[in-house]
């Protein structure tokens, strides 16, 4: 049977009707990221924004039946470093879990039908003791995991101290068991785990101003004689994702050649090279957890690489001959193997969203079968509402102003009954990612398309200081936050129009976190080419978010701005707050209320002032959202209201069948055909 194409109709670029509504978005929506197996059976974490964005781990027995193995109200969720990951491990059959509204530690028996007990003590301070980044030892009679104490009385950052602790797995008769400190003394720590005999533990560490994408250290410890050993890392060095073989060799990502590479250490021989490319095995340490490659039991090593913005996998024969595996994945965030060598995967394609997949390998480097565990859902749109992501590389320039290349992802506006009015060009939105050392991956993000498929093009930058393109290209935002970032963003809106695939007079730039920061510091310029903007709980006042921010990320400023108070005059220089004088052009702010990361003072300001000003400004406030919007409702209102926003600013109708609710504007003048 042949579809017959539908009938294209113009209409104003932004007011495009398109099946891909806010409804759509949060409809059925998971956020996968973290897998496991347990012998025959694969287990996944399931972030779920239907059920106010609580996290449910769900089973996949061998038989492929699928479970969800929490009760109602529990949610597997860490607060450790304030994004979590790692909040859950499990072996045969047990899984133990950080519960989010307590943070305590539960055990979970899924061979009975109790429900799961807390095995860590209430503590003096509500949710002062959270645990993540767990490990059995192979005797399965001990639990060494990440644990981030808050005290009583804390006053602040300044007393939360993280350290490395170890607990009976199965407390017998039950009891509450207090854990036993083994590591302390570092500001961080991540990544604890055994040595397949049990007598050695190892583990990864970093000091303040460090990120862990800067200076970690990996340590190994005798338990035994109590000997340490520093086995890499250090100034210029950042080392993650430690694993012990069965051998006895400790293997690890580096980036010590300039890329996030592998590595494979012994007492005897010393550090190793497995796999050195130019690609990044590794990824930047914002979530525990993270898990890029797997050894096989016939010595093939299979890995996730990422190069020129795209993830894929790839495999490392004995030999030591690499190739790409034959698979269609652009973005990869977890590889596991089972005990018969089938790799597990957490992935995602330029047009399908993040799902489970059970990858068989034949012989070398082929691939027998593809299967999904865990599909993504089936979106029920005609493929021509969907925006695949094009690379882009244009010209931009460094803090010196000396030309370099950028890199970004480009999705045109698609709808296969809808086109601009003949000779017009599309709104451009400018997304700026989080982190700042974070990156825009090209998979299907629904989000994305709920623009694209009304009119709207996008173009995600990864600006100079992205993770994905090697440590020189991170390393260029040291220093430069509000520089380079904001430099690139314009670069890629200015060469898009040049090239004639945008509308020069409604480019408009929107990001979360670091990204509105970036938004902000870009419409504070006065020769911005930006004609609107939406900040999601960006930072407006760096100097404040030095004492207000969270113990991770408490001197992640040094190394963006410079050390503080020594150039106190860069951090006001750099915040929009000080910068409103220079504010013309319409905002929109979105914030969450329980916001530990950019707290809500940060984007009350900003909209304070550009309320008293008089430049056009809306704000949504969030209550019970944390540093991200989790709960549909949530996701669906600030979608709906940023597209208000920009309906209001440029004049065009909002579809009538959505019954969007328009939002207010403040001070944004009337004009003729604005809705």
């Amino acid at each position: 049977m042949t579809i017959s194409e539908p009938s294209v109709t113009a209409l104003p670029y932004g007011s495009w009707p398109t099946p891909i509504t806010s409804e759509l978005v949060v409809s059925a929506a998971v956020r996968l990221r973290e897998v496991c197996v347990d012998g025959a059976e694969v287990l996944w974490a399931e972030g779920r924004p239907a059920a106010g964005g609580r996290v449910q781990l769900v089973r996949r027995a061998a038989d492929g039946s699928t479970a969800d193995l929490l009760p109602d109200g529990m949610s597997a969720r860490t607060a450790v470093h304030e994004y979590g990951g790692a909040a859950w491990w499990v072996r045969q059959r047990v899984v133990w879990f950080t519960e989010w509204t307590d943070q305590r530690l539960y055990r979970l028996d899924t061979r009975s039908l109790a429900p799961p007990t807390p095995i860590t003590p209430e503590p003096a301070v509500p949710r002062g003791d959270r645990f993540a980044d767990g490990e059995l030892s192979p005797d399965g009679e001990w639990i060494v995991c990440v644990r981030e104490h808050h005290p009583p009385g804390g006053r602040g950052a300044a007393d939360v101290r993280n350290e490395i602790v170890r607990l009976a797995a199965h407390p017998d008769p039950p009891a509450l068991v207090v854990p036993e400190v083994l590591v302390a003394g570092p500001d961080l720590v991540s990544s604890p785990r055994w040595r397949r005999d049990g007598l050695a533990l190892c583990w990864v560490s970093w000091n303040h101003p460090s990120m862990p994408w800067d200076d970690t250290v990996l340590t190994v410890r005798d338990l035994v004689t109590g000997t340490e050993t520093t086995v890499a890392g250090g100034p210029g060095e950042s080392v993650s994702q430690p694993c012990w073989q069965p051998d006895g060799s400790l293997w690890f990502v580096s980036d010590r050649t300039g890329w996030w590479n592998l590595y494979r250490w012994t007492p005897s021989d010393g550090i190793e090279p497995v796999v050195e490319l130019p690609a990044e095995i590794g990824e930047p340490g914002f979530e525990l957890g993270s898990a890029r490659y797997v050894v096989l039991s016939d010595a093939r090593v299979v890995f996730a690489r990422r190069a020129r913005g795209y993830d894929g996998l790839a495999v490392r024969l004995a030999d030591g001959t690499v190739t790409d595996l034959p698979v269609p994945f652009s973005m990869v965030a977890m590889v596991r193997a089972t005990v018969d060598d089938v790799v597990i995967v957490v992935a995602a394609t330029p047009t399908t969203e993040p799902a489970v997949y059970r990858v068989e390998l034949g012989a070398g480097a082929t691939v027998a079968s593809v299967q999904p565990l865990r599909p993504a859902r089936d979106l029920g749109v005609h493929p021509g509402y969907l925006s695949v992501p094009e690379p882009i590389d244009f010209p931009s320039v460094d803090a010196r102003e000396r030309p370099r290349t950028a890199h970004a992802l480009y999705h045109p506006p698609a709808n296969p009954r809808y086109q601009g009015p003949q000779g017009a060009r599309p709104p451009l939105l400018v997304v700026v990612h989080g982190g700042p050392t974070g990156m825009a991956m090209p998979i299907l993000d629904v989000g994305v398309q709920y623009w694209t498929s009304r009119g709207f093009a996008v173009v995600a930058v990864n600006y100079g200081g992205s993770a994905g393109y090697g440590r020189a290209y991170r390393d260029l935002l040291r220093g430069n936050w509000g520089v380079v970032d904001v430099a690139d963003c314009i670069a890629a809106a200015r060469w898009l129009a040049e090239q004639g695939r945008v509308d020069p007079d409604r480019l408009c730039i929107r990001g979360g976190s670091a990204g509105g920061y970036t938004t902000l510091a870009a419409l504070a310029r006065a020769d911005t080419p930006f004609a609107a903007g939406a900040d999601h709980y960006g930072v407006a006042d760096l100097e404040a978010l030095t004492v207000e921010t969270h113990k991770f990320e408490s001197h992640y400023l040094d190394g963006l701005i410079g050390a503080y108070p020594a150039q106190r005059d860069a951090y006001l220089a750099r915040s929009p707050i000080h910068q409103v004088s220079r504010f013309t052009r319409p905002l929109i702010v979105l914030q969450g209320m329980q916001d530990e990361v950019v707290p809500p003072n940060q984007s009350e300001k900003i909209v304070e002032a550009l309320r008293a000003k008089g430049v056009p400004v809306a704000y949504l406030a969030f209550e019970g959202e944390q540093h991200g919007f989790r709960q549909a409702e949530h996701i669906r209102r600030a979608l709906d209201g940023e597209l208000s926003f920009y309906a209001q600013v440029f004049g065009f109708p909002l579809p009538a069948e959505e019954g969007i609710e328009p939002i207010e504007v403040q001070n944004l003048p009337a004009a003729p055909g604005r809705t």
